[in-house]
């Protein structure tokens, strides 16, 4: 799956001639919380959402900062600031630096590009032209497709057994000596100790997401921490 299966192509945009209120009554009237910011040929050149609209003197949500901040902060920092929660145009609110994604991009990748620049949201570009945008709500919609597309496969109890012991050798924080698994019918059913809890859970957590297994006995023991008198 790739961002062209899942984005939204019904895309809401300004220029950046508009106004800070046009684009406050946008995101109130489609019930979003930002929007590209695009030029007349179709080009992402910013992007605004609700963040870049939080702090603003007219709005009685400006910064108040301490004299020594102020110091801090120079002259330019103060301007910038100024300019940011007193402009009326978007072209001096928007976000500059905006990530952006191609049709093709495997929906994984979309997902790693959110996180990690902890954003809400990717345009989707193609030939330098905005076509769509990315949204974590998209990303979960996506997720339920496939949870329902995973057709139901059967699968022999001892194939089924081999797979989780091959996925829990693969990981370094179980101890696969003092941990086992029996399966039948469909269930596994989980024998052992491990140190904490954490573990107990990532285990059963790791059991009942191998492909095949219907249901899960948890019979697994937290080894209880010593104490001394």
């Amino acid at each position: 799956m790739k961002a062209s299966d899942i984005m939204s192509t019904d895309v809401v945009t300004v220029g950046r001639n508009a106004t800070v209120q046009e684009v406050a009554n946008l995101l109130v009237n489609h019930r979003i919380s930002g929007v590209p910011v695009v030029d007349a040929n179709g080009h992402v050149v910013g992007l605004v959402s609700e963040g870049d609209l939080l702090r603003r003197a007219d709005a009685g949500t400006g910064h108040e900062r301490s004299w020594w901040l102020k110091l801090l902060m120079g002259s330019e920092g103060l301007a910038r600031e100024y300019i940011h929660e007193h402009s009326r145009e978007v072209a001096d609110v928007m976000s500059r630096e905006v990530f952006t994604a191609a049709p093709d991009t495997p929906v994984a990748d979309l997902a790693e590009i959110l996180e990690k620049h902890r954003i809400k949201r990717l345009p989707i570009v193609k030939d330098g032209k905005l076509v769509g945008i990315v949204s974590r709500a998209n990303l979960l919609h996506a997720l339920v497709s496939l949870r329902n597309d995973i057709p139901a496969k059967p699968v022999a109890d001892s194939e089924l057994r081999e797979a989780i012991l091959a996925r829990m050798r693969a990981e370094p924080w179980i101890g696969t000596s003092l941990v086992n698994v029996t399966v039948a019918s469909g269930t596994a059913d989980m024998w052992g100790i491990v140190d904490t809890l954490a573990e107990k859970k990532a285990l059963r957590v790791l059991v009942e997401t191998t492909s095949g297994v219907t249901a899960v006995n948890d019979n697994i023991i937290v080894r209880p921490v010593a104490s001394y008198a």
